[in-house]
């Protein structure tokens, strides 16, 4: 179980696959879904649990064929009788009009309506809000999405688009996403939105967004090819087949990350790239978090200190300032703070603490001093590469760091992960 949301996830089966068919009126704000779970016990059940929110379920069956179940709140305990090892199918067929998750310390997670369309914003709880899951971020599997919706629409989901079928009304969208992904990563976005692909490039390019902010991505995010260049010589190659960024009609507060997908909102768009430390972030995020993902939820500073760093990476590979000077002024800043925060440890409250980002930028920049910029950066790509679509801890990354370097180094890391005093930049 994670030990900050226990109330989420089973830890006794592993999901390999999920197949979803849904049906979503956007007028009536009503979804239809059918999911069919391939995964596989771990030991012997006679029951498990998937996460799902209120809606109505109709039907389950294991294998064909239908088996007793209860759902309460969140969770949607299935009957069943399966031995360790025992590979299952499990289908669910229910309906109801999707909300969002309430939760005590972010507010609400998940499928939210925007003036004309749907935004899906899942971290980390929120996947419950539209199709049943084991919600926890170490159950990675791979998905099948296919949205039927009204044909204005179009609908953005992770993978390829393998299908698109045109009804008399409505259009149904197929995508395939291959490389394993942690529920809170899966997403769907709907919207009126104009749909562009660079694929000249190594990594193709994609974006969907309202025609009247065309320009203003065109400025702002015009730079994303040579992000991704930088990206991939610092971190090694991208771990995807393609990147995509929505630009939802709406203002959002924060961009939101998905796999292979960065969602932001009509107001990053400002004409000056002044939004543009928030592009780089979320596209360091397909590295650090999406395809090096964390084993339970206590382990966010792999993804968000490396994140929030990758700003100042790329603020200096854009003719910037450079990270070290970016480092220097966040240690004066912080250092006027309370000293209170943990970062192997931050407790739930304060997973996405500013302070946790900031923090945690400053630890890898110390790591990069301590080992030198050759080293450094070596040891980041053989992280990316050795992890690739699986799930860590930070343990796991101490001891890869100290591979990487002649002297110990866990006097730094006990200082800038397991203390909460603000160490010196040395």
């Amino acid at each position: 179980m994670d030990p900050y949301l226990p109330e989420h996830g089973d830890p006794n089966y592993h999901v390999e696959h999920y197949d979803l068919e849904l049906d979503y009126r956007v007028a009536a704000g009503r979804l239809s879904g059918r999911a069919k779970i391939t995964a596989v016990a771990k030991t012997a059940l006679t029951r498990f649990a998937l996460d799902l929110g209120t809606f109505k379920v109709n039907r389950v069956s294991i294998d064909g064929k239908p088996t007793r179940f209860t759902h309460r709140g969140h969770k949607l305990t299935v009957q069943a009788r399966l031995a360790a090892g025992r590979q299952f199918t499990v289908e669910v067929r229910y309906v109801g009009n999707p909300t969002p998750i309430n939760t005590k310390h972010w507010g609400e997670l998940g499928w939210d309506h925007l003036e004309d369309g749907v935004l899906v914003a899942s971290q980390p709880t929120g996947a419950p809000s539209w199709f049943p899951c084991n919600d926890h971020p170490s159950d990675k599997a791979t998905y099948r999405i296919s949205v039927t919706t009204a044909s204005p629409y179009r609908v953005i989901a992770n993978g390829d688009l393998i299908d698109g079928r045109v009804g008399a009304s409505t259009t149904t969208w197929v995508y395939l996403q291959l490389e394993p992904m942690a529920t809170y990563l899966a997403s769907i976005q709907i919207g009126r939105y104009e749909f562009i692909e660079r694929a000249d490039d190594r990594v193709p390019l994609r974006a969907a967004f309202p025609m009247r902010l065309l320009d203003g991505y065109a400025h702002d995010f015009g730079r994303q090819s040579e992000m991704m260049v930088a990206f991939e010589r610092m971190f090694g190659p991208y771990p995807f087949n393609a990147y995509t960024v929505v630009v939802t009609d709406d203002d959002l507060d924060i961009p939101i990350e998905a796999q292979g997908m960065s969602i932001f909102g009509a107001n990053h768009i400002d004409g000056r790239r002044g939004y543009e430390r928030l592009v780089a972030h979320e596209m360091a995020h397909q590295w650090f978090g999406n395809s090096v993902s964390i084993a339970d939820w206590r382990q966010i500073w792999l993804n968000e200190g490396f994140a929030a760093y990758s700003e100042w990476l790329w603020s200096q590979a854009s003719g910037g300032q450079s990270a070290d000077a970016l480092a220097k002024v966040t240690w004066a800043r912080l250092a006027k703070l309370p000293q209170d925060l943990v970062l192997a440890d931050p407790g739930v409250e304060r997973l996405f603490d500013d302070l946790l980002y900031k923090r945690g930028a400053l630890a890898v920049h110390a790591l990069r001093l301590r080992l030198g910029d050759a080293a450094f950066f070596a040891m980041l790509r053989d992280w990316t590469l050795q992890n690739r679509h699986g799930s860590v801890t930070i343990e796991d990354f101490t001891r890869h760091a100290q591979r990487h370097s002649p002297k110990p180094l866990g006097d730094l890391f006990t200082a800038w992960l397991y203390q909460a005093a603000l160490p010196e930049l040395r």
